[in-house]
């Protein structure tokens, strides 16, 4: 790499769009209909690049053509990244089709460029922009198998010596070692304990002497198959001291200040994976027939296609006000993107488990018009192998649960109306220096949580007051945590209520999304049904079980069901958009 200045306008070797939904039309027409068998890129052929462990070539070749890298530059620096909401559309378009090009391809780069955004200088931000922009890759090399997500326990080693960086130590499982151009490198740089310990680094693959590195065999996994996944040994590597990113000492606080963006962004994405899920049990349904109708229309079945829905638009509703509240409120995320992560995840792979049952002993072909249903289960569940655990995520909120209770819920005032719906008074970008390592001390979810509670009625209202007796449950128990429930070696009850503040927030956020929406006269989602079967379902997760009445579940599920069945037929998505796509 050589220091170039910040690009400007539109990636040379990428389209010009007009709008967003251009962008998404334009790649799911690159794509074309993924049930063609015919399709180069269909479901059949990314099926049998699968069994090879591979990634398909003909589809990494249509995301060159569209580059996808420039979805993860800045516009500042040449690209097409303004805010994660339009990020998160752009790859649950990738997802759709095939987890591993979403990983392998791109959004290993998007984890190691954020931490260049967020604390590069001005050449090495330029760097990455222009190595990105040319459709290469960066590799992320955070993990040391020893010490799991515990990254701050990290042992790999940069030493000064001199006007140069001496790298020594084991890092494995990273995605796309390989293959990447430049490496962004976590390494311990002070013996001593503490949040200044460690620092970052980036390192061009031409840095590293092919003498002083030994590369390690491939891992192979079972999901994620066509992730090139591998690890390397460092022995007295040097770098230049440019190389550092950031100041020293400052790797971890990067790390938190950017695991914000790639928190959210993860089940963000695999909601594409439970999108397809769902349109294939949908088709097995519906194509076969058990006791005189179709599968489809049994009431188990159709309760659990119709829940798995309501979880969909749950998540959806959940993953977009905090996009969104990374630009209108950014102090919050530090625990909010960490809530996403882990309860969103866990509702993703539930909801497979749950389809599983719809299509039976189909959902474990390799092949034939439902084979991709085994791949895309497969691939969800390691899809956060290269990033924070679920219970990394709720040691990172168990710290803020006192002051929280003590100073924020039922004393803060409601979000403002922007973090639920579209709004010209978002900031269009996020500001990658307005993020905080830590340290919140507000959350206006919850309080726009308890101010729907005391003026909806009917099931809306009855739901909005379970989650508000909730909050007032969890603030009697979190303001009087020990400091010792405060860490990662906290009691199973402690992570209990960091558990409990995720579903919190989630209810929250579809309050508001629902509320938004009926204000603005949004077809659907101003609708009771998605919202009651959503809640119910999300309280059932919690004690004190669900809320509706069986005839209230039962009429919710029945117009879930009938909704899901309109967008299979017409071909649209399942999350909130309701977008066209090809097939």
């Amino acid at each position: 790499m050589t220091g170039a200045t910040p690009l400007a306008g539109r990636p040379e070797n990428g389209p010009a769009f007009s709008s967003v939904t251009a962008r998404l039309d334009h790649l799911d027409e690159l794509f074309g209909d993924p049930w063609d068998d015919a399709n180069p890129v269909g479901f059949a052929a990314l099926l049998q690049a699968d069994e090879r462990a591979e990634p398909s070539p003909d589809a990494e070749k249509v995301l060159d053509t569209y580059c996808l890298n420039a979805e993860f530059v800045p516009a500042d620096h040449g690209g097409r990244f303004h805010d994660m909401e339009t990020f998160a559309d752009i790859m649950r378009t990738v997802w759709r089709r095939d987890p591993c090009l979403g990983l392998g391809y791109g959004f290993s780069s998007f984890i190691a460029g954020v931490n260049v955004w967020a604390a590069g200088s001005i050449d090495q931000q330029a760097d990455v922009a222009e190595l990105l922009l040319s459709n290469r890759r960066v590799a992320s090399a955070y993990h040391e198998l020893a010490h799991g997500n515990d990254f701050s326990r990290a042992e790999f080693s940069a030493r000064r010596s001199g006007r140069e960086w001496v790298l020594n130590g084991r890092k494995e499982v990273i995605t796309n070692l390989y293959r990447a151009d430049a490496l962004v490198l976590f390494a311990r740089t002070d013996e001593a304990l503490g949040s200044r310990s460690h620092s970052q680094f980036l390192v061009p693959r031409d840095a590293l002497t092919d003498d002083r590195i030994d590369f390690l065999p491939r891992f192979p996994s079972s999901g994620m198959r066509g992730v090139n996944l591998g690890g390397a040994v460092f022995s007295d590597c040097r770098l230049p001291e440019k190389a550092l990113l950031g100041r020293e000492g400052s790797g971890i606080e990067t790390a938190l200040r950017s695991f914000q963006l790639t928190r959210l962004a993860l089940p963000a994405m695999g909601l594409g994976i439970v999108d397809t899920g769902l349109r294939t049990a949908l088709a097995c349904g519906l194509d076969r027939r058990l006791y005189g109708r179709r599968v489809a229309e049994i009431p188990p079945v159709r309760s659990t296609l119709a829940g798995v829905f309501a979880d969909l638009l749950m998540a959806d509703a959940f993953c977009r006000v905090v996009a969104r509240q990374l630009r209108v409120a950014p102090d919050q995320t530090p625990v909010t993107a960490s809530a996403v992560k882990y309860l969103v995840s866990r509702l993703l792979i539930d909801a497979m488990d749950e389809l599983r049952g719809v299509i039976g002993a189909r959902a474990y072909l390799r092949q034939g018009p439902y084979g991709i249903f085994q791949k895309l289960a497969r691939d969800l569940a390691p899809a956060g192998f290269g990033h924070a655990s679920r219970a990394a995520c709720q040691v990172t909120i168990l710290p803020h649960l006192p002051r929280l209770a003590r100073r924020s819920w039922f004393s803060d005032g409601p979000a403002p109306e922007a973090l639920f719906g579209p709004s010209s008074s978002v900031p269009a970008r996020v500001d990658f220096t307005s993020l905080l390592p830590g340290g919140t001390r507000t959350d206006n979810l919850s309080g726009t949580l308890v101010t729907l509670a005391a003026e909806l009625a009917g099931p809306p209202g009855r739901l909005a007051r379970r989650f508000r007796e909730e909050l007032a449950g969890l603030r009697r128990e979190c303001a009087e945590m020990p400091p010792a429930d405060l860490t990662i070696d906290a009691s199973p009850a402690a992570y209990d209520l960091a558990a409990r503040y995720t579903a919190v927030l989630a209810a929250a956020a579809c309050l508001g999304t629902w509320w938004h929406a009926r204000n603005a006269g949004v077809a659907f989602l101003a609708e009771e049904a998605w919202l009651c079967a959503a809640l119910d379902r999300l309280a059932a997760r919690m004690p004190g079980g669900r809320v509706l009445t069986h005839e209230e579940r039962a009429e919710s599920e029945q117009a879930l069901f009938e909704q899901s069945l309109r967008r299979h037929e017409e071909r649209r998505l399942f999350d909130l958009t309701a977008r066209a796509i090809p097939g």
